[in-house]
């Protein structure tokens, strides 16, 4: 049975014997952190997690006045606001009860007390902590749940591919998602699962590239015991696990070739055999497929089966990289902060303005997955309630200046102005739409026509170009 985890208690006294007192009292049912001074307390606390502060109000350097324990209350306040400080005090002015009460102290303890009464105070101070970090996780959660299963934006281009897998969702159909690395493809497969009709069923993934060849088998499709060196007991592979709910196969583009014909024949008939088994077992699933790579290409070059790839991309969802998305950037970027500000038990932070900028001015090589990185990673480093650019990378902070020289290299088509203003009768929409029309355009103009290399030269993929050009009936 696991021990549970003892709440931490900070003891701020200058008096090393009223420190020792309050420690022995306490030390069974708390962890017990001692400070002698403001600097040591507000040092403790930006260390370790505490849940209650027991602080004296009277301490050096102006042990006459109450200011030295105002200032470790204010220090905490602004560190957490929640962690709830016990103020200990023989003074009984009212002036001095009006101070610690604007700072919000959890309840002022006067002396004499006894070890009842320091007991029951900490222990209700500790409760209510303990609850507010309840409320706070659920709340998070309860977020999280809203944000579509966990698929955060609302550009227009990803509204598209959600309305796609709802629609998709609802049948039995294979689903092969694609789309660069870190575009959330797994996020994407948990969603269509989890509001169709095998949501009640499990979710089992699979990532094809994270197993050794000699495993792959069976992984997938178990083992008898004695089926290979090593087996000493019967193996259920992921398709018997994924038995009435999904079965996410994940870098599909990495199957061998023989294991390509195993799973067309599973896919056509959902049965198989137990690798050294002679059992014939039938399952009922959904399969989605994801890859970052191009399975056209593949198969054009023999390296993937026509028809394995056909079973598969029976409905295609293309996702588009986070570049193609910038409207959501931001969003994504305090969704990451608030899950790593959690995570590390830090402040919830907000973003500045020149951070967002930056951040929406990136390319993001890595994603959505390398957004939510570098938003880990701003809030460890940062001291304040804000995540400003110091935060960031030189790799973040340096990429505008290069896509400018970029840009001039290769200058981008430029919307035609009337007379120094706006034609009377265009919409946001439509520009964009001719932008990228003519986009297009000048790519393969300057590829002589070859989607493969246009496709490449705007780092979209070939598949995603030919949409486009059946959308934008754009004319080679």
């Amino acid at each position: 049975m696991t021990e549970k985890l003892k709440q931490t208690v900070l003891i701020v006294d200058d008096q090393a014997m009223i420190r020792k007192q309050l420690a022995s009292v306490l030390e069974d049912d708390y962890l017990i952190l001692q400070a002698s001074s403001r600097k040591e307390a507000l040092a403790a606390i930006e260390k370790w997690k505490i849940d209650v502060v027991i602080c004296d109000l009277h301490m050096p350097p102006n042990e006459d006045d109450i200011t030295e324990g105002l200032a470790v209350l204010e220090g905490v306040r602004k560190f957490n606001s929640q962690i709830p400080v016990i103020v200990v005090t023989g003074d009984d002015s009212r002036s001095a009860a009006m101070e610690v009460a604007k700072r919000s102290a959890y309840a002022p303890l006067p002396k004499p007390f006894t070890s009842e009464e320091i007991g029951i105070m900490v222990r209700n101070a500790a409760r209510s902590h303990q609850l507010h970090n309840e409320i706070k996780s659920l709340q998070d959660e309860l977020r999280r749940l809203k944000v579509e299963g966990g698929i955060v934006g609302s550009s227009p281009a990803l509204k598209r591919i959600i309305e796609q897998a709802k629609a998709v969702s609802e049948t039995s159909a294979t689903v092969l998602i694609t789309g660069e690395s870190g575009t959330g493809k797994e996020v994407m497969a948990r969603y269509i699962h989890s509001i169709g009709p095998r949501s009640g069923g499990p979710f089992i993934a699979c990532n094809i590239a994270a197993l050794p060849e000699t495993l792959v088998e069976s992984e997938l499709f178990g083992h008898e015991k004695g089926a290979f060196t090593g087996a000493s007991s019967r193996r259920e592979g992921r398709f018997e696990l994924a038995d009435k709910g999904t079965l996410f196969l994940d870098e599909i583009g990495e199957l061998t070739p023989a294991m390509q014909v195993k799973l067309l024949r599973v896919l056509q008939e959902r049965q198989f055999e137990r690798l050294g088994g002679k059992e014939l077992l039938t399952v009922d699933i959904r399969v989605i497929a994801a890859t970052n790579r191009n399975l056209e290409d593949m198969v054009a070059n023999e390296q993937f089966r026509a028809d394995l790839y056909y079973r598969l991309n029976i409905v295609n969802l293309e996702l588009p990289p986070l570049r193609g998305r910038q409207e959501d950037i931001p969003i994504l970027a305090d969704h990451f902060a608030r899950k790593a500000s959690s995570k590390h038990n830090k402040p919830m932070p907000s973003l500045s303005a020149a951070l967002v900028n930056k951040l929406s001015g990136y390319r993001w090589p890595g994603n959505i997955r390398e957004l939510e990185n570098v938003m880990e990673r701003a809030v460890v480093i940062s001291t304040g309630p804000v995540l400003d650019v110091d935060s960031l990378s030189a790799k973040i902070l340096n990429q505008p200046a290069e896509a400018v020289s970029t840009a001039s290299a290769n200058p981008m088509p430029q919307l035609q102005l009337i007379d120094g203003t706006l034609p009377p009768d265009l919409s946001f929409e439509s520009a964009i739409t001719d932008f990228k029309r003519e986009l297009i355009r000048q790519a393969l103009r300057e590829c002589h026509n070859s989607r493969s290399e246009a496709a490449q030269r705007l780092r979209i993929s070939r598949q995603y170009l030919h949409r486009l050009l059946n959308e934008l009936h754009v004319k080679e």
